[in-house]
């Protein structure tokens, strides 16, 4: 199970990677820029501290006037020939990039068949698929964070944990894609995140494993803090009703998201990564906190469903676990959360 954890986070980097690797032609342009700006400032940086180290031999009388202006000259024209070379070496990344011809923002001189580089500033109304308004498919990074506990039979657990202690938090990015070519409102929002879900038992009690059973014990130390965390990489997917109106300009229909009331529901599933318990305690005058790492019998898979309803990037955010925390316990307890999402896009 953890080499597939590992294989899996990797695959994530790599694909993350790609997405990330896939930059624009205007962005790899003012890339290869900022490269050459960066070379000549640091070359003339350079520059200045050994005329300055010159300047200092010359006060000091270790060498004439004489000596230290062609020291300088030499210096100087060293400098030039290494900011041409790597100059060159940026220039001809430009040159390459200019013959891919990406995005048809390259354009043919017809006289001097030179290529030319045209930057456009892009109109967020422009930014569109090939017949309206803003892309069929988008993405957003999302965060929520709100109050965890454990459910058993309906009946939510706070007499069990600490009802305003236990958290949980939640990262990660989406795609949101426009299902109807002509209608706003109904959207499949999927992605990856990473859930964190902690709870806080009650009555100086930690978790202790018993064969197949994890259970609550008291604990013998007065605890100033007892906390079970969990940490998921999930695969949520929502169906979400984006009542965004469309805006109409010169004729034409703009689809827009996340600028108003939003609705969605469905589900995620995903795997345990890790599971550990911390706890803190006070004795002899001295602070102690332990971590302790293991299974502790939980669920290596976890599926449940979830629902936003919120205005904008601000949602209220309920998730209910389907199968229980732990995976042979007599007592089925499945996680429950509600707080507030953000969905930045």
């Amino acid at each position: 199970m953890k080499n597939f954890t590992i294989y899996l986070v990797i695959l994530i980097f790599l694909f993350v990677s790609k997405v990330l690797g896939q930059a624009t032609f205007e962005s790899r342009a003012k890339q290869i820029a900022n490269k050459i700006e960066k070379i000549t400032k640091e070359e003339k940086a350079t520059l200045k501290e050994e005329v300055e180290a010159v300047n200092v031999q010359l006060s000091e009388g270790k060498i004439t006037q004489e000596q230290a202006d062609k020291r300088k000259k030499e210096l100087a024209e060293a400098r030039a020939v290494i900011i041409e070379e790597k100059v060159t070496l940026a220039q001809n990344e430009l040159n390459d990039l200019v013959q891919e011809k990406v995005d048809g923002k390259i354009k043919e001189d017809s006289v001097g068949k030179k290529y030319s580089i045209v930057f456009h500033v892009r109109d967020k109304d422009r930014d569109k698929d090939s017949i309206h308004g803003e892309k069929r498919t988008t993405s957003q990074f999302v965060f929520a964070m709100g109050l965890n506990n454990m459910m058993v039979d309906g009946k939510l657990q706070d007499s069990n944990y600490s009802f305003i202690g236990s958290h949980f938090y939640e990262w990660g990015f989406t795609y949101n894609s426009r299902l109807m070519k002509n209608d706003n409102l109904l959207h499949a929002k999927y992605g990856l995140s990473l859930m964190y879900n902690n709870i806080r038992p009650t009555e100086n009690r930690n978790f202790v494993v018993n064969g197949n059973q994890t259970v609550l014990q008291t604990n013998a130390i007065n605890l100033d803090e007892s906390r079970f965390r969990n940490v998921y990489i999930v695969a949520p997917v929502h169906l979400e009703f984006d009542f965004s109106r469309p805006k109409v300009n010169n004729g034409k229909t703009y689809f827009r998201t996340h600028e108003s009331f939003r609705f969605g529901i469905g589900g995620y599933a995903g795997i345990n990564v890790k599971s550990k318990q911390i706890i803190k305690y006070d004795q002899d005058d001295l602070d102690y906190k332990t971590t302790i790492k293991g299974d502790y019998n939980v669920n290596n898979f976890i599926y449940g469903l979830s629902s936003y309803i919120g205005y904008k990037a601000f949602s209220l955010y309920a998730k209910y676990d389907l199968n229980p925390l732990f995976q042979d316990n007599l007592v089925k307890e499945n996680n429950i959360s509600l707080g507030l999402r953000l969905d930045l896009n």
